[in-house]
């Protein structure tokens, strides 16, 4: 939960700051913090990276 509103925090930040300097590099930092955020749990599974990877895009729902 910590995370949600942490990354919560990022996105209005980044936004505001986009706003008000009107420079769209602000705005990707949200994507670039969420993707950080995957990578580092998708890394924190005990099994190796690439089959880890292979198991959650052979999910289907």
């Amino acid at each position: 939960m910590i995370w949600v509103i942490a990354l919560g925090i990022v996105t209005v930040i980044s936004v505001i700051m986009g706003v008000k300097k009107k420079k769209a590099v602000f705005l990707l930092v949200p994507f670039v913090s969420i993707f950080a955020f995957m990578l580092v749990k998708i890394i924190m599974v005990p099994l190796p990276f690439t089959d880890t990877v292979r198991f959650i895009f052979s999910l289907r729902g």
